[in-house]
């Protein structure tokens, strides 16, 4: 076991990559490596394409380095000094950053070999101490990020103290690869996305389509079960709505530029909360209503560089599942206890247990009177703790305009995604003038709760393509059923059990192809269905069917009615 954080032998990864790509392409401009909760990474501006090839050249490279024992040697210069070596060295991107340093900072540096970087470091006392180190991957990246800018190339590896960590590590990227939403999207023609369409907006395609209406369906349900209202707005709105709102302000470079509609200028939405207020203003309002949950399956448009898109989990135009709760000030402890049981028990259903809370509190510039911020986190606190939940809180890490919750799952591989959030909001209400008559009958300003249970449901879709590996569970699946006849005398009795199969509510399908019934067994199984169902003479002679689960393998021979009181029994579990 190293003395060292894994951070620090990360961070040192880096360097040490660094300086076998200065010995491999001595014109190479560097801009920064840093690590990463997943490995580390560094930009370059290299005279030619890296290809996979030369990653292996620069591994080799990496491994003499770290054989070497090479001293990681700190220094100090001044502005001056430093200035100069940059430019004696031709690294323009390094003086960019050089500047960026306030006066009266030190300047560090550090020196492996022959190579010289701008760093403050940690780093580990000598290269033989970097551990194990494998590179990943290549892609481009823009220099700070903005696309005006040239585009470098970035080498991704990892680094761990231990050869077996990175043994399971690689294990790990094998096994979520194999689970990429993308590939799985097209091997099971969920969904796609065309150039000739536009980047980060997706075609869902028929099966996609109805597994998203099946837990759209269900998430509407309960919704209501929960004491929600559904609202349905529009997908723009007048730019004066978004200067009230704030988004002209803070937001706006994340915003479709306007349409002229009757001389006034119309934004794509990129949020559903101005419209809800709107919807919430049309009356004045009495302590009587409160509270008021509203919920709606709001597709919204923000705008993302091209260089972060990715599959479903990075869009330009998503349905967000945002709800509003707007209640008085009593009823605030009472209304997020609820919500957050009701997040928990979504997730459960489909199949998530691993969730933990994350509590984001006051910074320390925030709007809302203070009274205000305490009786929210005392209710979002006291959520927490009555469910059991396991919670880290992030000191001063809330929004300006309110505390939060986030609640983060782990998939089946371990992951963890960012996904519910429960957020107050004294931002809007003052912004739009929200108020209510109380019992006193004067007029109150309500408390705002944004909730996102789902977060977006094209992202949500992609981590549950990936969380069940594309083998939706019986009640998600497109297809639930497949019956396989095995010669062509047993099709009418296939056809037969699928039609009573419809009528009964279950998706099924037939094979009848002129292919054997190891090929047809073969089909299904790559298409993930949950159940698998072979006929022939015995079966079509005493109503019965041969059963292979995807989950309990062989089953064997079964009454047909049996079987559909198993499909129910499934169904209702959500096994």
């Amino acid at each position: 076991m190293s003395k060292f954080p894994l951070e620090t032998i990360r961070h040192s990864a880096a360097h040490i990559m660094a300086a076998a790509v200065n010995k491999l392409f001595p014109d190479v401009m560097f801009d920064i490596g840093p690590s990463t909760a997943e490995g580390f990474y560094y930009d370059f501006d290299i005279n030619q394409r890296l290809v996979p090839e030369d990653l292996e050249k620069i591994e080799n490279e990496i491994k003499s380095i770290i054989n070497a024992r090479l001293p990681f040697e700190y220094f100090e210069l001044s502005r001056e000094e430093a200035s100069n070596i940059l430019q004696q060295k031709k690294q323009k991107y390094k003086l960019e950053r050089l500047a960026d340093i306030p006066e009266g900072e030190k300047i560090s540096f550090y020196k492996v070999g022959d190579f010289i970087d701008l760093c403050r470091g940690p780093h580990v006392e000598h290269t033989g101490q970097a551990g194990v180190v494998k590179l990943l991957s290549i892609a481009g990246s823009y220099y700070r990020g903005k696309e005006s800018n040239p585009m470098l190339q970035r080498i991704y590896g990892t680094a761990f103290s231990e050869k077996k960590e990175l043994h399971e590590y690689l294990k790990f990227l094998e096994e979520a690869k194999k689970r990429d939403h993308r590939k799985l999207g097209k091997e099971l023609d969920l969904f796609s996305i065309s150039e000739q369409i536009g980047g980060g907006l997706v075609l869902w395609h028929p099966k996609g389509a109805f597994v998203r209406n099946v837990f759209e369906t269900y998430w509407r349900e309960e919704h209501y079960k929960n004491g929600y209202d559904l609202l349905y707005t529009p997908h723009i709105g007048k730019s004066q709505l978004w200067e009230t709102s704030g988004h002209l302000s803070f937001y706006k470079d994340a915003m479709y530029s306007p349409m002229d509609i009757d001389g006034n200028d119309y934004y794509v939405k990129p949020m559903n909360c101005p419209f809800h207020i709107e919807i919430y203003q049309s009356k004045l309002r009495s302590y009587k209503e409160l509270p008021l949950r509203w919920a709606e399956l709001g597709t919204v448009y923000r705008y993302e560089k091209s260089g972060v898109l990715h599959g479903l989990l990075r869009v330009r135009g998503f349905t967000q599942d945002d709800a509003h709760i707007i209640c008085t000030p009593e009823q605030i402890e009472s209304e997020i206890l609820n919500v957050l049981k009701f997040s928990l028990n979504i997730w459960k259903a489909f199949g998530f247990n691993n969730i933990k809370a994350y509590l984001a509190t006051r910074p320390e510039k925030a709007v809302g009177a203070p009274e205000k911020w305490e009786k929210a986190l005392i209710s979002l606190e006291k959520a927490v703790h009555e469910l059991g939940l396991e919670c880290q809180v992030d000191e001063g890490g809330g929004a300006f305009y309110g505390p939060k919750i986030d609640l983060k799952i782990k998939d089946a591989i371990g992951r963890e995604w960012q996904m519910s959030t429960i957020q107050f909001d004294f931002n809007l209400p003052e912004r739009f003038g929200m108020t209510y008559i109380g019992e006193d009958g004067q007029k109150h300003q309500p408390f705002m709760v944004h909730r996102a249970l789902l977060g977006s449901i094209e992202r949500f879709f992609g981590i549950l393509v990936e969380h069940y590996n594309g083998g939706f569970p019986l009640w998600l699946a497109p297809e639930q059923i497949r019956i396989l006849a095995i010669t062509d005398s047993h099709h009418a009795y296939a056809k037969e059990l699928v039609k009573e199969l419809r009528v009964s509510g279950y998706r099924a399908e037939a094979d009848i192809r002129s292919e054997t019934i190891g090929a047809k067994i073969k089909t299904a199984r790559n298409d993930r269905i949950p159940y698998i169902c072979v006929v022939g003479d015995k079966e079509a002679s005493d109503r019965s069917v041969s059963v292979r689960s995807r989950n309990e393998g062989e089953i064997g021979a079964m009454p047909f009615e049996k079987l559909k009181e198993k499909l129910a029994s499934d169904i209702v579990s959500k096994v």
